[in-house]
Formats: C-alpha cells, structure tokens, sequence
C-alpha cells in the first residue's frame, strides 16, 4: 500500500473530512468499505470450493491489491476521492488498517494451501472444513477492517491474528 505515513495537518484532515461528507467514504478514517469487495470476492470463491473443487484454480489466481490499487481499478463513483483521501487517512487508522489488511493476505495464502492439500486428498469432508475455515477466518478479519474503516478500534488483538495465521 502506498502513501505517505506521516500525520496530516489540522488544516488538511479538516478539508478532506469536509469533501467527504455525503460519500462512502468515511468522515472519521477517510477510509471507504468499498476496498473489502476486494476480500469479498475471494471469499465468496472459497465458499463454492467444497461442491465446485474446480474453483480452487480461480481462487489461486487471486492477488492481493493495494486499497489505492484496488480504487484506481475500481467503479466506484468517488474513487479518485478515496483515492486521494487515503493519504491523509489519521496514522492511528491507516496504521491498524495496513497491518490487518496484511494479515488478511497472508490468511488467504495459509487458506488456500489449506484446501489446495485437502483437494489433493480427494476428501470431500476435508474441503469442506478447509474451505469453510478460510472464509470464516477471512470473514473475523473482514470484520476488523470493516471495524477500522468504520472509525471504530479493532475488536481483535495482535495475539488472535497471529493464533489465526498459525499453520
């Protein structure tokens, strides 16, 4: 994720909170929930995988992306707000936010080598929780930056990331 980490002024974080009013993007954070259809398409593909094992290759085509990233490519009608908002988002929120997000691609790694080796076995029921472990998992966390996004302070510590992302 790119942008700079330093504090914005008074002056700046007041202006941009201004220009946001009436957006989907956050007065407090200047963070927008629309980056989370990001993991929400990857999560979506790994709740089919248990009846649809094909889908896993759809899934490992999958690949993190940036929030500005995933803005510049988006639909989003104030993309190039959240685009610009983003860098001025308060350090206390980009910060907690940066790390989740991180964490959150590295669960979808550990998940879908999960599933990859419970396909390999041929054992349906192993998909099954492979998969449904994944998305669960990726959904607590989905839940943490929706949270952060949201202006609000996580609801999960650095402990119960780290025990979710144990192989």
């Amino acid at each position: 994720m790119s942008g700079s980490a330093s504090e914005p002024s008074a002056d700046a974080l007041a202006e941009m909170r201004r220009r946001v009013q009436g957006t989907n993007i956050n007065e407090i954070s200047l963070l927008a929930t629309d980056y989370l259809n990001h993991f929400n398409e990857i999560v979506m593909v790994l709740d089919i995988i248990p009846d649809m094992p094909e889908c896993l290759e759809d899934a490992k085509s999958w690949q993190p992306k940036g929030y500005q990233d995933h803005f510049h490519d988006s639909v989003f009608s104030d993309k190039d707000l959240a685009i610009e908002a983003y860098d001025r988002s308060p350090p206390e929120y980009r910060a907690a936010f940066e790390d989740t997000v991180a964490s959150l691609n590295k669960l979808v790694e550990l998940g879908l080598a999960r599933i990859e080796d419970a396909v390999a076995s041929a054992n349906e029921e192993a998909v099954r929780f492979a998969s449904s472990t994944a998305s669960r998992d990726l959904q607590k966390l989905m839940d943490v930056v929706s949270a952060i996004i949201n202006g609000l302070k996580p609801t999960i510590d650095r402990e119960e990331i780290d025990i979710l992302l144990r192989a």
